[in-house]
């Protein structure tokens, strides 16, 4: 039912529409409508993705239920981070879901698939941001055992920062 593919150049433009309608969903009311339209304009495109996937440490991952794609994800390997003192840790910059997908368990299968990956590259760790107001992402990480270990400003335009958790969970 749930089906976790590595994406291709091909799949570029897929992957840049679904991340651009998961951020409206997951993030669109945490700004200005100018401000969302700028980040996603410098960071939400086809050019960007296309370079991402050319990165090996770039770890994407398509999602599909009942195969239709409905969320992605994607995992940076040995990030190192001020607040956690030791080495092969993982980024997980993100896993969006569709709104409409979640409750299903879509998200818990992609979380446990990339630390499979993230373990089986010698990976001890893995830490990501979560923005302070997102409830829903909160709960997951904290049932999942993540700890806050500090603060992040997560920069959406010159003028606007949303206030974000960093969570470490150590394998």
């Amino acid at each position: 039912m749930i089906r976790i593919e590595k994406p291709t150049i091909t799949d570029v433009p897929k992957l840049t529409a679904l991340a651009k309608e998961t951020f409206i969903q997951s993030h669109g009311h945490s700004a200005a409508a100018e401000d969302i339209k700028a980040y996603m304009d410098l960071h939400y495109t086809e050019a960007v993705f296309a370079n991402e996937l050319n990165e090996p440490n770039n770890i994407y991952h398509l999602v599909y239920y009942k195969d239709e794609l409905v969320g992605f994800s994607k995992i940076v390997y040995n990030q190192a981070i001020k607040a956690i003192d030791q080495s092969n840790i993982t980024k997980l910059e993100r896993i969006y879901i569709l709104d409409n997908f979640h409750g299903l368990g879509i998200a818990k299968t992609v979380f446990d698939f990339n630390v499979e990956l993230a373990k089986g590259n010698k990976q001890r760790g893995i830490w990501l941001f979560t923005w302070t107001e997102n409830k829903r992402a909160i709960a997951f990480y904290e049932k999942l055992g993540f700890v806050i270990i500090g603060e992040h400003s997560f920069k959406i335009s010159e003028t606007h920062y949303n206030p974000n958790w960093q969570y470490y969970l150590g394998f």
